[in-house]
């Protein structure tokens, strides 16, 4: 199952935690419950009890995204995050998103002034080249640019993120002739009949952050396909 609005919330607090307070890292589970219902540097301020967070823990360090540990000197149970070494992330990719989990769709100036206390970006092209680092590997997803808006804006991919789902869900200003649409299949008549006086329904289009899902997915069936190729001519010589 695809992680949920609290995972993401908890790993994104557990990465920020750690670049940011190191001392307090890996954090307990009351620590983490604060840090993830803390009204600064989040979007959407949340209310998440002790159970729930654990719940999502249990989730993620199934998914190998974090891990129970203890602090030195403690005897609390603490936690800390593997994200970087289970993705193969970098400092700066790690730290993009990071904010991207815990303020969710964002332009890159918002992000390179964010992710300032996590990791220090020299310029706007730093933080672009990131962020088409992370595009590439199927973390983020860049949103079509809204009426008004003068920047694009990008959303990370991992999971489900309340804070994003309406820009995700927003209709574009312009919708482009390749987007895929959910329409159905069925023949069509070879003729409309007279009688006929409501017009079809217009089909539905799906949302960038979905489209890039979708294409993560395939890629990662068609590396699927390709090793069990692999495999089958191995063990058939």
């Amino acid at each position: 199952m695809e992680p949920d609005a609290v995972e993401i919330r908890v790993l994104g607090c557990l990465i920020e935690k750690q670049r940011t307070t190191p001392d307090a890292y890996p954090l307990s589970l009351n620590a983490l419950r604060l840090a993830c219902n803390q009204s600064t540097n989040r979007n959407p301020v949340v209310d998440y009890d002790e159970a729930v967070i654990r719940d999502a823990l249990h989730h993620s360090y199934r998914r190998g995204w974090t891990r129970l540990t203890s602090g030195h000197g403690s005897r609390a149970a603490k936690y800390r995050h593997l994200l970087d070494e289970a993705l193969g992330l970098a400092s700066d990719e790690l730290a993009v998103l990071a904010v991207l989990m815990l303020r969710g769709a964002q332009t890159p100036g918002e992000l390179k002034q964010r992710t300032e206390r996590l990791h220090r970006f020299d310029d706007l092209a730093a933080v672009d080249a990131t962020l088409q680092q992370l595009i590439g590997r199927g973390h983020v997803a860049q949103l079509q640019r809204q009426p008004g808006q003068k920047e694009e804006r990008y959303v990370q991919l991992l999971g489900c993120d309340d804070a994003d789902a309406g820009a995700s869900a927003a209709p574009p200003a312009a919708q482009p002739a390749s987007v895929p649409t959910l329409a159905a299949s069925a023949p069509q008549p070879a003729a409309p009949s007279a009688a006929a006086s409501t017009p079809p329904p217009a089909p539905t289009t799906l949302p960038p952050a979905a489209e890039a899902r979708i294409a993560q997915l395939e890629r990662e069936i068609a590396e699927l396909r390709a090793e069990l190729s692999a495999l089958r001519d191995a063990l058939g010589a």
